[in-house]
């Protein structure tokens, strides 16, 4: 099979891999052919060259073939999942990481097929989405509170966009990059271009009740999310930390009575469902959200500008042979 590999920090080159053995599936596992597959934030740290201290030894890594992807959209080849059925087309998690490939196996429990009417490309939103609705979920109701999203890329416009559906009195959206041109279209009321910081430098009273850690990848922004909240207000930290460690503002924590929540989606096939559902219910949100789709053989074009924000640039997706 054909897929792209890690050769240097942020260099990919095509390769060919063994073909899966369609006939020795794990239990609840899946063989897709791949038809597309979105760009995360948590998948950069490792296209720089870095590595997950906690990943299991199992797992690829760095110069694994189709390593590191796990959004991912494709065709059920063969199945050995009771509830997904050869055929399908379908949506949702490379649970190796491995999604830049002309074939993947993966866990059947993170797939879950799509709307019909969908291009790959668009169903690529699925994924991400569903992390957010799940994220939200556990947030708990949102209806006439203020909201504030620290950073505004891919998943933190989802957030957004959540936080307006679901009644938010305020959504304020925070980045270094200016958003300004999209950030009505995901329902943020007050968009701030300016580092994390300078921002919360600048809240004075009128602090959000929810403020919403959608940057990850360093150690700031999480006491910066505690220092901008409201007095028993919360905290949901969603970035992905690449440290084990964090240090961490208890003493601001504790006398602001807070509540902090994080965590991964669960329940990924139910979840999968309500984000396709919520697409459909939204066409402005499919029509917005992916503004890039490249070829997979110039996936280091695609990796290039996911790594580099601007302006106008969202969801960075590469679509399949």
């Amino acid at each position: 099979m054909w897929a792209q590999r890690l050769v240097a920090p942020s260099t990919f080159a095509p390769c060919e891999a063994p073909d899966p053995d369609a006939s020795a599936l794990p239990p609840r596992h899946v063989l897709l052919r791949t038809t597309a597959g979105g760009i995360c934030g948590s998948d950069l740290p490792f296209f720089r060259g870095g590595t997950a201290p906690d990943a299991p030894p199992e797992r690829p890594s760095f110069g694994s073939p189709g390593f590191p992807m796990h959004e991912v959209v494709g065709e059920v080849l063969a199945s050995a999942h009771p509830e997904v059925a050869v055929g399908e087309r379908v949506v949702g998690w490379a649970s190796g990481f491995d999604g830049i490939a002309e074939y993947v196996v993966t866990a059947g429990d993170g797939v879950a097929p799509y709307a019909a009417g969908l291009e790959p490309w668009e169903a690529v939103t699925i994924q991400p989405l569903a992390c957010v609705l799940y994220a939200m979920e556990q947030l708990g109701p949102v209806a006439g509170r203020s909201v504030a999203v620290l950073g505004q890329g891919p998943i933190g416009l989802l957030f957004s966009h959540l936080a307006a559906c679901g009644g938010a009195s305020r959504v304020i959206g925070v980045d270094r990059v200016d958003r300004s041109a999209v950030s009505s279209v995901y329902g943020v009321t007050e968009a701030v271009h300016a580092p994390i910081d300078r921002w919360v430098a600048s809240v004075g009273a009128d602090r959000p009740d929810v403020v919403i850690e959608a940057i990850g990848h360093q150690t700031a922004t999480l006491a910066q999310a505690v220092d901008a909240a409201a007095f028993g207000g919360q905290v949901f930290y969603f970035g992905v930390a690449d440290d084990l460690v964090y240090p961490f503002p208890m003493r601001t924590f504790l006398r602001k009575n807070l509540t902090m929540r994080s965590g991964v989606a669960l329940e990924r096939r139910r979840v999968l469902a309500a984000a396709d559902a919520h697409l459909a219910a939204h066409p402005a949100l499919r029509a917005a959200y992916v503004t890039d789709v490249l070829p997979v053989d110039d996936v280091q074009t695609a990796f290039d500008r996911a790594a580099w924000p601007r302006p106008g640039r969202t969801k960075v997706v590469v679509a399949a042979r």
